[in-house]
């Protein structure tokens, strides 16, 4: 059984390979993959994995470049050996597509199977580019053809302002006008992106999700396609260590990121001067890019008009010293900042089924989190934690945000005041990610999934030319 991954970034193991640094994104591919090769012996499953890259033909030292600059090389590992495939695209511009796509595809689609797409199962992990819908469209055998919805960039447009204030989403600073990348042009990329998306949809045979939200979503766009619910693979830092009270910084939150409006860090920044009455000394650590930097004249330039925004709510609440940005953290160093805070919260807008909650759970951390997309099919509120009532469809205005947020604090207070309750809620939490996120029950599912579809589909079919 062939199986071919198109996945958004590089693993790991052939950036190690190719001496490039490896992206934090997405870490959990790679347990994925080990337990994918693992079963080659038992299940028969030859595995190829194919990724964007940039210039490709920079590494032909480590792979051998084909024609339409696709990069092929091999990788071994201790779990067994797989095929690579790096194609050239354009990721830093999602919303436009680029024919040249479904050549570079198309190519590695005939190098994957020799026996031109006979039995070659497809597996796209994401919607959110356009090398999902060149594949969709290229590929002959849609019955053969499964993608994993992870965020759904059309319903993310939908609630891409989050409550912000109508003077803000039409700010437009320097930055934004240089790049081109004002609040309302982000809004519409998540829109182009989701026009994609629906179509790649729409065309595939076999879908892959975890929520009662993306499951509507698939329904909807393509009721013919075949179902299969498939919970996800963490990262493997945060399967061992359990968050202790005894060893976090008091009154310490947590946020995973905050560099774009869904993930919320403005319904936090109004929510904490609530906090802070009851909690004086409670403080907000924030991991990812940090937007809001502004001590030299070039930071200051740099500026979009959502970080100038936060910047703003930091000098207006005197918040400067109680909030922290990090930076960019890998997988051990997200694990070790998770297991110093107090608490975890998930202030977005709109998730689908955000890692960073999964993870925060695996742990056995206090968690707060919006009751927002399909949150609530991993979460369960009053059991795992506290849900609170976040962003809704055409409920917009200060108001909504004040009211939002405000709920935000008394979730937080309120798990707080309740110590005994809070350390229920964490072992509650990773009782329940533990089978959500089962490494061998998931990795198992999927391989079910590729056998179902193998023997599903028939194997007899004309032979068919990929369409370029």
């Amino acid at each position: 059984m062939k199986v071919l991954w198109l996945c958004n970034i590089m693993l790991p193991a052939v950036a190690r390979q190719l001496g490039i640094e490896a992206s934090n994104k997405e870490g959990w591919l790679s347990g994925l993959a080990s337990a994918v090769l693992g079963a080659q012996s038992e299940r028969g499953i030859y595995l190829s994995v194919a990724f964007p890259m940039g210039k490709c033909s920079g590494h032909t030292a480590s792979g051998q470049l084909l024609e339409e600059g696709v990069l092929k090389g091999e990788i071994r590992t201790d779990q067994g050996a797989f095929t690579y495939f790096g194609f050239p695209e354009d990721v830093s511009h999602p919303e436009n597509y680029d024919s040249a796509l479904e050549k570079s595809l198309g190519r590695i689609l005939e190098e994957a199977d020799t026996q031109m797409m006979k039995r070659v199962t497809v597996d796209c992990f994401g919607t959110e580019y356009p090398h999902t819908l060149a594949m969709c469209r290229i590929y002959p055998q849609k019955d053969r053809l499964l993608i994993g919805l992870q965020g759904i960039c059309l319903l993310y447009a939908q609630a891409y302002f989050a409550n912000l204030p109508e003077n803000v989403i039409r700010s437009v600073t320097l930055r934004d006008y240089l790049k081109k990348d004002s609040l309302v042009r982000q809004r519409e990329k998540f829109v182009m992106r989701g026009e994609m998306e629906r179509q790649a949809v729409g065309l595939a045979g076999n879908i892959t999700g975890r929520t009662h939200w993306d499951l509507a979503c698939a329904e909807e766009w393509n009721p013919k396609a075949q179902y299969y619910h498939m919970n996800e693979v963490l990262r493997e830092e945060f399967y061992d260590p359990s968050w202790q009270e005894g060893t976090c910084i008091p009154h310490s939150i947590f946020l995973s990121q905050g560099d774009y409006p869904i993930k919320g860090l403005h319904y936090m920044l109004h929510a904490l001067p609530e906090i802070l009455g009851k909690y004086p000394d409670a403080k907000v650590y924030v991991a990812g890019n940090s937007i809001v930097r502004c001590a030299t004249l070039t930071e200051k330039l740099k500026l979009s008009a959502y970080g100038k925004y936060l910047r703003r709510l930091l000098e207006q609440k005197d918040l400067e010293e109680r909030v922290v940005f990090l930076g960019r953290l890998n997988g051990e160093q997200m694990r070790d900042r998770y297991l110093v805070s107090h608490l975890f919260v998930c202030p977005s807008s709109i998730e689908n089924s955000p890692n960073s909650l999964g993870e925060a759970m695996l742990l056995g951390m206090p968690c707060v989190s919006a009751d927002v997309g399909g949150i609530s099919s991993l979460f369960d509120g009053e059991r795992d934690g506290i849900l609170y009532q976040g962003y809704r469809v055409g409920c917009d205005g200060g108001g909504e945000l004040e009211a939002i947020s405000q709920r935000l604090a008394k979730a937080v207070i309120r798990i707080w005041s309740d110590p005994d309750r809070m350390g229920t809620y964490g072992a509650n939490a990773k009782q329940h990610a533990m089978l959500t996120h089962d490494r061998q029950k998931n990795s198992q599912r999927l391989l079910e999934i590729y056998q179902n579809i193998y023997d599903r589909v028939p194997h007899s079919v004309d032979s068919k030319k990929v369409g370029v």
